[in-house]
């Protein structure tokens, strides 16, 4: 079984909860690249750290040896991918997974992301930046670059359906062979 792990897939595909579950099964380190690439605020996720700091702090966390890395290094965060053994991709329909990130929204921030909340207007902007994946109608990660992603891949590569249980995930992923 692979000991360094890479996951990814868009927002609330599944990615971080199947990364915890996998990490935790494995008795692995989990690092959510979502950790390193934004700088702590309030609210969060409005500052994002420099490419280069973001590469440096994931060598330093990752040079300890296994890990699942959980998130999306798209475009930034390659060198970090060459050294993963196994990288996974969860493929979820839309619907389900805007279901689970306003469900997941909801469970964190509460009454701030409703209308007249402080976060309101940057949780109705995430939801379209997330509903906008399979078009690839901005810039960032996308369906359209992470089916490019992935064929330009070199290390071997599982797909999986994030609509499935976990523990289903966790096998598919468990008795893949890199």
């Amino acid at each position: 079984m692979s000991k360094r792990i890479y996951l990814s897939g868009a927002s609330g595909a599944g990615v971080t909860t199947l990364g915890r579950a996998l990490a935790s099964a494995l008795q692995l380190p989990h690092v959510d690249v979502d950790d390193y690439y934004w700088y702590p605020t309030d609210p969060p996720y409005a500052q994002s750290r420099p490419p280069a700091e973001r590469v440096m702090l994931l060598n330093q966390v990752l040079a300890q040896g296994a890990w699942v890395l959980c998130g999306s290094l798209d475009g930034w965060g390659d060198e970090l991918i060459d050294d993963a053994d196994l990288v996974v991709f969860v493929d979820t329909p839309t619907p389900l997974r805007l279901e689970r990130v306003n469900a997941r929204e909801a469970q964190r921030y509460g009454a701030r992301i409703l209308p007249g909340g402080d976060m309101h207007a940057a949780h109705q902007a995430f939801l379209a930046w997330a509903a906008g994946y399979e078009t690839a109608a901005f810039a960032g990660r996308s369906r359209p670059r992470h089916e490019a992603w992935l064929k330009q891949l070199k290390q071997p590569h599982l797909r999986v359906d994030g609509s499935l249980c976990v523990q289903t995930l966790l096998q598919q992923v468990q008795s893949a062979q890199p």
